[in-house]
């Protein structure tokens, strides 16, 4: 550093020595922003050293004479926002272009920023810094690999999330506005393929994981709210890695009327799959290309259109897997083993088109207007012809025999095939508008949605199970299926809602009162449903600390969508309620500094009472609903979470979070018998069901996501992703007895990116003739996936023995991977 300052003065004194003898001179001109994209007027652009210079117009441009052939550079500073530092050399008359992007002040953080007072105090969200979905060591990678250090995960091969004890189903997605939806055949999450959300196309996060407010959709348990960028200039990115490719590119015409942006993705996991459990040949394969177009019609109307198109594909021809479970009782310990040989195929294919075209209309400066329409159509078709044979027994894990990893003392042996031929096409038409005014103290937002839901469906799957010879469930002389199911259902209905509410703030902005109310009508069952919701929260002005309190109160509702009115047996429940809870939160947001580095700690508490809940069990990602309402349900937890600069420039989040869900069944009591010597029931007795835990209970939730680099060098970087989860219960299917039966162990996963820096960010450090100064950057990534090689547990297989037993035999997810990728942006 003392070189480097001491090189800096030479420079300076050589320039202040010779300025009047140089006659040669360049130029820099260039566009001067904020993160958000608008134009920063004002602006102080001077040459290091000099006590002179100029400011940027009422449009962020400038343009600035520089000296020619020596080193030198501009800083940038504006009150409110980090000095920016550009290094430059040209040549004689040269003339650079700079586009420069000011980053908010000291006082906010990236990771958790609030645009404004009136938004920090209105949304309580989680607000997340983009950048950080392509840093972040994950399988699946992207915007929800950055969610789930905050809520959790159990299975690193989904995009999907549960949060405060909801299920997938129970998240709200939107992107510019336009609600997206998932899949919802998906079995497993070796059959996913990408998100909806392309990173590179996002420019704001934010992620309301309970409590949210009324102008948001009618669910359950969490909102993640993406606004795609706002070109100003041509750029983009290319990326390649051994799991996913892509490439993105935006621009802007001449007149700056017409704005574009791109994005091709093409993902296969067949390298992650290629070490499970189960062998054989996986073709997965997923591709999507994204766009949005913006038509700036004038200074007051602005047409916007979104695309979308997505295909993944899953085939499989299975060939043999081998399972593996330690047994410990008080009489024996014992090493059981189950192989398995396949014959078949699976073939499933999902396709995804979405397209939303809205109009922005901005009257007077405190209205604003936005009227949209969308389409979103979901294709897809699940095919499986597997069967496969079966030896189950204890295995020999004596390196030193020769029947090592076999099994020697066999318990059962059988056969089982499955089939399906699933067909189902979702279509979605939805109109809507929305619009706020601001008045001052009143921030007031209202919205109107009309929307048709058509779903055609046709079901036709069978399990058959052989053991020892007889059929389970065993009848003489009959072939019975284990599980069979035969339908075809072409439901549709209408769907309206709409809200208004109000963001009230007292003179001083202590006090902000957030209040709405919402309504949902669909005429599948005709059920109409109010959501009435409030907010408040409370900075003390007489307080030395940066502290503010938050309370939220509010009903939340999901009326029934395709998966929930669907029965066990394949029917539709056409007058299904919908599932409904009301919600409270109370908790605080303290922003402090450490080492004169930015820090927050955010503290809340939650209660979620639910009432005619639709009970649920989950297998892998696939959730198989009752079709009835027979439940009521709670959930209640605590969540602290600690996001700053561990490392100075470098965020890091670290959450830790506790809580217990519960639900109680109707009619869910069964019989205790007791029998006499001869094996005959004499009596019996009734035994009440209670309360069991959910399928998503879990207690402790523990996720940090790190960045460190080289205290000599901040091209060289690391990135940390850490996720611990306690045990989860796993329920027998159709068992009321031993709902909870099984228990899923602790899910423990460490994830690790280092990234070097290939070329310099800076390409204003480049010569207007380099051959690559349209690059910002180059980096070359290296993750290594399940550090620790940890065998976690996403559900179990179960099979009986020669003596009726069942054992439960766990499936496991990924073990330790290597992916490497490289990353350039331009």
């Amino acid at each position: 550093m003392r070189y480097q300052k001491l090189l800096l003065f030479c420079l300076i004194l050589i320039e202040g020595l010779f300025v009047h003898a140089q006659r040669h001179t360049a130029r820099v001109t260039g566009t001067i922003e904020s993160e958000s994209g608008e134009p920063l007027p004002g602006v102080s652009i001077a040459v290091l050293g000099r006590q002179t210079g100029l400011q940027s117009d009422k449009t962020g441009k400038f343009s600035i004479a520089v000296p020619s052939r020596k080193a030198f550079a501009l800083v940038f500073s504006y009150t409110g926002y980090k000095t920016e530092q550009r290094n430059f050399l040209l040549s004689d008359e040269e003339e650079e272009r700079v586009s420069v992007v000011l980053k908010a002040g000291a006082k906010q953080l990236e990771a958790v920023t609030v645009t404004n007072q009136r938004n920090q105090r209105e949304s309580g969200a989680i607000i997340l810094n983009p950048k950080n979905a392509i840093n972040i060591p994950s399988p699946i990678g992207g915007i929800e690999s950055l969610i789930k250090v905050f809520v959790g995960s159990n299975n690193e091969l989904t995009s999907q999330y549960s949060v405060r004890g909801g299920n997938y189903d129970e998240n709200l997605v939107y992107v510019n506005d336009f609600e997206v939806f998932k899949p919802y055949l998906v079995r497993s999450g070796q059959q996913e393929g990408l998100s909806f959300i392309n990173p590179e196309l996002v420019r704001n996060v934010q992620f309301f994981n309970g409590g949210f407010q009324a102008k948001y959709g009618d669910k359950l348990s969490s909102v993640l709210e993406i606004q795609y960028k706002k070109p100003k200039s041509f750029g983009g990115s290319a990326y390649a890695g051994l799991l996913e490719q892509g490439l993105h590119l935006e621009g802007i015409s001449s007149n700056k009327k017409f704005s574009w942006l791109a994005g091709m993705r093409n993902r296969s996991n067949r390298k992650l799959l290629s070490s499970q459990e189960t062998q054989g040949n996986y073709i997965p394969s997923s591709s999507d290309i994204q766009g949005l177009f913006t038509w700036q019609i004038n200074g007051k109307n602005s047409l916007e259109l979104m695309t979308n198109y997505s295909v993944t594909g899953f085939k499989l021809t299975p060939a043999f897997s081998q399972l593996t479970s330690s047994i410990f009782t008080p009489y024996f310990t014992s090493n059981l083993g189950l192989d398995i040989y396949f014959e078949g195929r699976e073939a499933d294919r999902y396709k995804t088109m979405m397209t939303g075209i809205s109009l922005i209309q901005q009257p007077r400066k405190d209205l604003r207007l936005k009227w949209m329409l969308s389409r979103f159509r979901n294709q897809e078709d699940e095919n499986y012809d597997i069967a496969a044979t079966y030896l189950f027994g204890e295995r020999n894990f004596d390196k030193g025999s020769e029947e090592f990893g076999r099994i020697t003392s066999a318990l059962g042996a059988g056969l089982y095939h499955t089939f399906a031929r699933n067909s189902l096409d979702i279509d979605v038409w939805n109109l809507s508008h929305k619009g706020s005014i601001d008045k001052g103290r009143h921030y007031i937002q209202w919205g109107q949605s009309f929307e048709t839901q058509k779903v055609s469906d046709h079901l036709l799957e069978w399990q058959y199970q052989d053991s020892a010879g007889y059929n389970i469930p065993y009848s003489p002389g009959q072939l019975v299926f284990s599980r069979s199911v035969k339908s075809s259902g072409d439901p549709s209905w209408l769907k309206l809602s709409g809200y208004i509410q109000d963001n009230i703030a007292t003179d001083s902005g202590a006090i902000s009162l957030q209040a709405g109310i919402r309504y949902n009508y669909n005429s599948l069952n005709n059920e109409l449903l109010i959501s009435p919701r409030v907010g408040l929260s409370w900075a003390p002005r007489d307080w030395k600390r940066d502290i503010i309190f938050r309370g939220s109160l509010g009903v939340y509702n999901q009326p029934p969508f395709y998966r929930e009115i669907r029965n066990e047996d394949g029917s539709l429940n056409r007058s299904i309620k919908a599932q409904k809870s009301w919600q409270a939160s109370a908790g605080f947001d303290y922003n402090f500094r450490v080492d004169n580095r930015p820090f927050r700690f955010v503290s809340e508490l939650y209660y979620k009472h639910l009432w005619d809940v639709i009970p649920y069990d989950i297998d892998n990602v696939r959730i198989r609903y009752s079709g009835t309402n027979k439940a009521k349900a709670y959930a209640a937890g605590a969540e602290f979470r600690l996001f700053g600069e561990l490392v100075k420039d470098a965020e890091s989040w670290i959450s830790v979070s506790f809580m217990r869900t519960r639900e109680n069944l109707d009619g869910d009591h069964y019989y205790n018998y007791t029998v006499d010597s001869t094996n005959k029931p004499v009596d019996s007795s009734r035994v009440e069901g209670g309360w069991f835990r959910r399928p998503t209970d879990r207690f402790f939730n523990f996720g940090m996501f790190l960045q460190d680099y080289l205290a000599t060098n901040k091209n060289f970087k690391v990135y940390l992703n850490f996720l611990y989860g306690s045990n989860m219960p796993y329920n027998l299917p159709g068992s009321v007895k031993y709902r909870n039966g099984l228990i899923i162990d602790p899910y423990f996963r460490i994830d690790v990116g280092f990234s070097a820096l290939l070329m310099d960010a800076e390409k204003s450090n480049r010569r207007s003739h380099h051959p690559l100064r349209q690059f910002e950057n180059v980096w070359l990534t290296l993750e290594v996936f399940n550090l620790i090689d940890r065998d976690n547990t996403i559900s179990y297989q179960l099979i009986r023995d020669y003596a009726n037993n069942t054992f439960a035999m766990p499936n496991r997810l990924t073990p330790r991977l290597l992916n490497l990728k490289l990353i350039a942006r331009f």
